[in-house]
């Protein structure tokens, strides 16, 4: 089976196409993604307006460059899908509509993806098989603890009451001088860092539950470079590397130690994590001898399938395919899309 999926819900704009059976691992014939970050980092943030426009301006191109890259035909594919949600309704509409025009055009079926169960499924794409796992998806805006079932069984375990892990990433950057995206300039400079240096919160670590709470600690952040600057409230240039080192270890720790206690709790001896903030290799390292203390196996997606991409919406429609499922041309976007009940 052949899939052609497009990824448009916030600025990248990313064609895949997928080659798959039942059973065993998906072929990734072509992934290609126009990156918006230069034009969205003037403005410390991502602007709709821009996002939707560019979103229109790459679509038709990167088709192209995908069905040539794959050595096919748009006669070829077999399924077309988008990503329906969440994101940004403007973005979410350019693909969705391109991937409905064409799914028409050649009467073929259509499938609409749920953006958050794309990263869910990554750290299984090459092999093909999803076994029942605990999951982690933590992204510039969401950090989600799911019970993984089966492929479409999930269960909401946890998720963030206010900023997601990547948001506060990006705004405790901004208030350090850093650019945009934040997360990327705070894992550089904490590398050097003293991770110790600062005591920043772990918020809601001591409650029962699985949520998370990152605002308190991006407060604390803004609290101690008050105190250590009172003139200015800016970071001491001595203080850049420790202050990064500080609130990403902060951040790391209640992400380890909330997914761990999750899948005791859940009973689970997999953990899948994914999402762009995975791709933080102090993160991966934290994770890696927590799991391996606690004798669970870890599944991380690859680097390119870990930020927003179309292979990860590809090999969930893959999987929603074989079971013969299909979406409405009809069916619509839902900016606020929600994977699981809690």
């Amino acid at each position: 089976m052949l899939l052609l999926a497009i990824e448009s819900s916030c600025d990248e704009t990313a064609v895949a196409i997928l080659a798959g059976e039942p059973g065993q691992p998906a072929t990734v014939l072509a992934s290609e993604i126009a990156s918006q970050i230069e034009l969205h980092r003037v403005y410390g943030g991502v602007v709709p307006e821009i996002a939707s426009r560019n979103h229109s301006l790459h679509l038709r191109p990167l088709v192209e460059q995908a069905l040539t890259h794959a050595g096919a035909t748009m006669a070829q594919i077999d399924v077309f899908a988008a990503t329906s949600g969440p994101g940004l309704a403007s973005s979410l509409l350019i693909g969705a509509t391109a991937a409905k025009a064409m799914a028409a055009a050649a009467r073929k079926p259509f499938l609409a993806v749920n953006h958050l169960e794309g990263h869910l499924l990554s750290p299984f794409v090459e092999t093909g098989v999803v076994p029942p796992h605990l999951a982690l998806i933590v992204s510039g805006g969401h950090t989600l603890l799911l019970d993984v079932e089966s492929p479409g069984n999930y269960r909401k375990l946890g998720g963030t009451r206010d900023d997601a892990a990547g948001e506060a990433f990006d705004k405790v950057a901004k208030m350090l001088g850093l650019p945009y995206p934040g997360g990327p300039e705070i894992e550089r400079a904490a590398a050097t860092g003293n991770k110790e240096a600062f005591t920043f919160p772990r918020s809601m670590m001591k409650e029962p539950g699985f949520d998370f709470s990152f605002s308190g600690l991006k407060t604390a952040v803004l609290y101690t470079l008050s105190q250590r600057n009172p003139e200015s409230g800016t970071p001491l240039r001595e203080d850049l590397a420790d202050l990064c080192a500080s609130f990403q270890e902060a951040v790391i720790d209640v992400l380890v130690t909330k997914t761990l206690r999750a899948a005791r709790h859940a009973g689970r001896k997999t953990i899948a994590l994914s999402g762009g903030v995975s791709l933080n290799k102090t993160l991966r390292s934290a994770f890696e001898e927590a799991c391996r203390r606690e004798g669970i196996t870890l599944a991380t997606a690859t680097p390119g399938l870990c930020t927003d991409n179309a292979a990860m919406i590809a090999f969930a429609a893959l999987l929603h395919a074989f079971e013969g499922k299909t979406s409405p041309l009809d069916a619509d976007i839902d900016p606020n899309l929600r994977l699981a009940a809690s």
